[in-house]
């Protein structure tokens, strides 16, 4: 009956009319109590004559109905306005509290407890949103990090290169004056790189990001920066570079700094699966220019051939110190924001083979 009552009736009244209307009705029940108490108290009069106990006794019934019916009426409206909202307020609230905001609550009612609830669920939601939106962009930066960490190594280890050569050479005077005013040019076009990776690391929240600047670039002169790098990296795993290009005598436009960084990515992956030999060849058309790395290993997997450009994805392979899987995803986030792409495949003959597109204009040829 309570609640049939509570469904027809309560559920559609706000707090103070639900609260106005069983006051009524407490007072209605009171009263038709308080009624059949003198009705039983005359009866008693009638039987037992002016009795001492009778009159205090019917004051104190009164008095006890009276009580009896202010408590119930406190009852009934907590029970059926008040007690189940904060039950769920309260579950929701300690759910909350745990960093738990993959849930929902509801209550089905048009008074202020209903309106209150509707709003606490909005604020789960909104909560919920920015929880996400705040580990995405913490796992965007961690990823970041490790993406910068991973591209570092290149640039340093060819400066180290470049060093040990100096090193090696300039004191047995080896080597012309020319070719280490040479060796030092290139070493401060990695360490420009190495500077702007530093600038990119606190300007940029996620890698695509990273801002594109399109310049003039000679080609011979800008592959031979390229191949000197290659040459660099194959040495570090004792293996052979070797580098072809379609349309030479050519200027474009594009990025130099995010080509070598996609190029470097490329034979370093080439190389860590070669046996013995890495190639890349260079093709320059009207409006892109592709760098094909090869190797001579034994070429991708099928699940490689799906996956190799994700995240972290190592294969077979696992060297917590070096090899993170983040080469292959790093070239195909720079060549699409370079307007080009990426593309995976095994070469003919064997072995791996890496394609990276990226969208330029042709100057002159």
């Amino acid at each position: 009956m309570a609640k049939l009552v509570n469904r027809l009736l309560l559920e559609r009244l706000n707090l103070l009319q639900s609260f106005i209307l069983l006051c009524i009705l407490t007072l209605f029940a009171v009263l038709v109590m308080i009624t059949l108490e003198f009705a039983w108290a005359e009866i008693l009069r009638e039987r037992f004559g002016e009795a001492d106990w009778l009159l205090p006794s019917l004051v104190a019934a009164v008095l006890l109905t009276v009580a009896a019916g202010i408590v119930a009426m406190a009852v009934l409206f907590y029970r059926w306005k008040l007690k189940r909202p904060l039950t769920i307020l309260m579950q929701a609230s300690k759910k909350i509290s745990a960093n738990d905001l993959g849930f929902s609550i509801s209550y089905d009612s048009r008074d202020e407890m209903g309106e209150l609830i509707a709003v606490f669920e909005n604020m789960r939601s909104q909560l919920e949103i920015n929880l996400k939106a705040l580990w995405r962009s913490v796992e965007e930066r961690k990823q970041l990090n490790a993406i910068f960490a991973h591209d570092l190594r290149t640039p340093l280890s060819v400066l180290k290169g470049y060093a040990e050569f100096l090193a090696t050479y300039v004191p047995e005077k080896k080597l012309s004056e020319e070719k280490i005013l040479d060796l030092i040019h290139t070493m401060n076009l990695h360490i420009v790189r190495l500077e702007n990776y530093a600038e990119a690391m606190s300007s940029i929240q996620k890698l695509e990001d990273t801002p594109v600047h399109r310049d003039p670039v000679d080609i011979i002169p800008f592959t031979a920066l390229l191949n000197d790098s290659a040459n660099q990296i194959a040495s570090q795993f004792g293996i052979n570079f070797a580098s072809s290009i379609d349309n030479a005598d050519s200027e474009i436009s594009l990025d130099a700094h995010v080509v070598m960084q996609v190029f470097e990515n490329l034979v370093a992956n080439a190389a860590r699966y070669a046996t013995s030999q890495v190639n890349a060849r260079f093709i320059i058309r009207e409006a892109s220019m592709d760098i094909a790395v090869t190797d001579d290993g034994p070429g991708f997997s099928n699940e490689a051939l799906n996956k190799a450009a994700l995240p972290f994805y190592r294969g077979d392979m696992w060297d917590a110190t070096e090899h993170r899987g983040l080469g292959l995803y790093v070239c195909k986030v720079f060549c699409e924001i370079h307007g080009g792409s990426l593309q995976v495949e095994n070469g003919p003959q064997g072995g791996g083979c890496v394609t990276a597109s990226f969208g330029s204009q042709l100057i002159n040829s």
